[in-house]
């Protein structure tokens, strides 16, 4: 799961694996307080395009599509983030006061978009068992009631259970 998270709130145990995902430095925050695992500079705008889209929302739309071809020439600047995906949460930290508008919220959109292709391509990928959540768990816990079953059967404890049989 990638999480976004302001360079200017504090840190917490459930973010995960944080990123700073800008190219300069938050003013005012020292590094110390940031508790980043790793600055991936290269991943965040070029200069070019972050001086043109100045977080004007009128060019959101075309700042998307101009960032993501960017990222798409350089698919290695976000394979960091998309291995730490893989092993559990992710946050991506960054500086711009508009929320809804900015380089981290445009790169999640791009990351949420490499993470379903890859999980339609490679379906058995632990990313995908781990999202399909409540039938995986479902699968798991009738497989344990069938071993409990057969346990208190050879223990004696109940009569024999039928084969795919639940306990209730």
């Amino acid at each position: 799961m990638i999480k976004l998270k302001r360079a200017y709130d504090s840190a917490s145990k459930d973010d995960g694996i944080r990123f700073l995902v800008e190219r300069l430095w938050p003013r005012g925050v020292s590094k110390a307080n940031l508790h980043l695992d790793a600055w991936l500079k290269d991943v965040a705008p070029s200069t070019k395009l972050r001086r043109w889209f100045s977080h004007d929302p009128s060019k959101w739309i075309e700042f998307q599509r101009r960032y993501f071809a960017e990222l798409n020439a350089n698919l290695t600047t976000v394979e960091p983030i998309l291995e730490a995906n893989r092993k559990g949460r992710v946050t991506l930290v960054y500086s711009s006061h508009d929320q809804e508008h900015n380089n981290a919220v445009a790169l999640k959109a791009f990351l949420a978009t490499r993470i379903s292709r890859r999980d339609k391509a490679h379906p058995r990928s632990h990313f995908s068992e781990v999202h399909r959540g409540a039938s995986f768990a479902a699968k798991e816990t009738a497989n344990a009631r069938t071993r409990l079953a057969k346990k208190n059967w050879k223990t004696g404890d109940r009569k024999r259970p039928e084969a795919g049989s639940r306990l209730q």
